[in-house]
């Protein structure tokens, strides 16, 4: 798996965990779960979360652009990291009540792009080979439709979306096998269980932190660090963001250091009847200081942009 490479989250990963699962290695069990298997401190962990929006559809996005004009510009800046401004302990992404329920998704990729050039997708050390190779395998998906299971659970806060259940339906379903072992969400400042119970929400609520592992020997923890969210009419579009902070790690033996990716994830839902939505999601990964060498040179800008269509039929019984 390349996972020094700068590409969609859900296929970041799959390379190494799909080759890994070869090998004779027990995963670690969920009791063996910490912030100290993957070096975090207590600090740190508490930046890690999402400023807080209100459900409402008035809500303006908290970058200085307009959601909808991200998706049509190749030139990105980061959104302001907006973690930590607001401690509620339940802070969310909040989707449009029409979201609620589970969705039979098939998500086509249609464009993938290095608008800064092939070196800044190329790893860490920005290798020219790596980047062609990366481009060449997301450019044989392009077309290729991918099937998958979503859900979005109504709190009483608002309609959220359920992130263990979709991410695992997301990292199985382009990897084309079960390649996840467990997910779980994980208490931070931000977004934690105590809080949510606190505001009158149930103890299956989820919540903004995840921590993945896979079948192979490998784990990932993300965060939301920003999000916001910019409806065009709420009864039939919206549109939404969040910057996902996503910490890759081998769980066996391996020296290899963790690898950090910041991936922009841009969302534009328009309702068609009750029981189908079209959308489309973009994808932005930009690089990480603690991850890349040519980050500085990056200027906060995007160095990949993968465009999907996202077609939602409303699942039997939900």
């Amino acid at each position: 798996m390349m996972i020094m490479m700068m590409m969609p989250e859900w296929t970041l990963l799959l390379l190494l965990v799909t080759q890994s699962q070869c090998l004779n290695i027990a995963r670690p069990t969920s009791s063996s779960i910490s912030r100290r298997e993957f070096g975090f401190k207590s600090t740190a962990a508490a930046i890690f979360g999402s400023l807080s929006l209100s459900p409402n559809c008035a809500t303006a996005a908290s970058s200085s652009s307009s959601i909808g004009e991200r998706f049509s510009s190749d030139i990105l800046s980061a959104p302001p990291i907006t973690a930590g401004t607001k401690y509620t302990g339940h802070e969310n992404l909040y989707f449009p009540a029409w979201m609620e329920g589970e969705w039979d998704a098939t998500q086509t990729l249609t464009s993938t792009k290095a608008p800064l050039g092939l070196r800044f997708i190329g790893g860490p050390q920005g290798s020219i080979e790596v980047a062609q190779k990366t481009m060449e395998e997301q450019s044989k998906r392009i077309g290729e439709p991918v099937n998958l299971r979503l859900r979005f659970v109504k709190t009483n806060l608002g309609v959220v979306e359920d992130r263990a259940f979709n991410l695992r339906s997301r990292l199985d379903a382009f990897a084309g096998k079960s390649v996840v072992a467990s997910v779980n969400y994980a208490d931070v400042r931000e977004s934690n269980r105590a809080s949510v119970l606190a505001s009158g929400g149930k103890e299956d609520d989820p919540l903004t932190t995840t921590l993945v592992y896979f079948k192979g020997p490998a784990a990932q923890k993300t965060f939301v660090i920003s999000h916001g969210q910019d409806p065009l009419d709420c009864d039939k579009e919206w549109s939404g963001y969040e910057l996902d902070r996503g910490i890759f790690a081998l769980t066996n033996n391996n020296i290899a250091p963790p690898v950090t990716t910041d991936t922009e994830v841009l969302y534009s839902f328009s309702k068609d009847g009750n029981d189908k939505v079209e959308g489309k999601l973009r994808l932005a990964g930009y690089l990480n200081p603690q991850s890349d060498s040519l980050y500085f040179e990056a200027k906060n800008r995007a160095v990949s942009l993968t465009d999907y269509t996202l077609t939602l039929k409303r699942a039997s019984g939900s």
